[in-house]
């Protein structure tokens, strides 16, 4: 007998995909890093593609700030995966980021969103890049 719990409650299954696309509209809609940022919250942790880890908004915001003006991010589509609430107030979501050039450069995106007096705030993210996966050998 498996005696895990089930988390997310099924009825708050919608507005957990609502609150995910309205996080996801905004990074869609962002044209630059404070657009982007700005539902980040001030102790966000962030984990980037390559592995770096990222505690606070000030320095994500500038990490972002630097990459715009670099011009790294590639136009991209936000899609939801997956949504759920596990708890009140709180929205775990998947977002792929998918890259409209075949080559430009995509990933997944693990969200941990927080509500705090009406408002959805990030507090975790975690990115993945999408790639082939390795050659198994026999």
């Amino acid at each position: 007998m498996d005696t895990r719990p089930t988390l997310s409650d099924p009825a708050d299954k919608d507005r957990a995909w609502q609150i995910a696309t309205a996080f996801a509209d905004t990074l869609q809609g962002s044209n630059d890093a404070d657009g982007y940022d700005s539902a980040f919250a001030a102790d966000i942790l962030w984990g980037s593609p390559y592995g770096a880890t990222v505690a606070g908004y000030a320095e994500i915001n500038a990490i972002h700030r630097r990459l715009v003006t670099a011009h790294v991010a590639p136009p991209s589509r936000f899609e939801i995966v997956s949504a759920l609430a596990p708890a009140p107030g709180v929205v775990v979501t998947q977002i792929r980021r998918r890259a409209i050039d075949s080559g430009g450069f995509s990933e997944m995106a693990l969200y941990v969103l927080i509500e705090r007096d009406g408002r959805w705030w990030l507090t975790a993210a975690q990115n993945t890049p999408i790639a082939a996966a390795p050659q198994q050998s026999a």
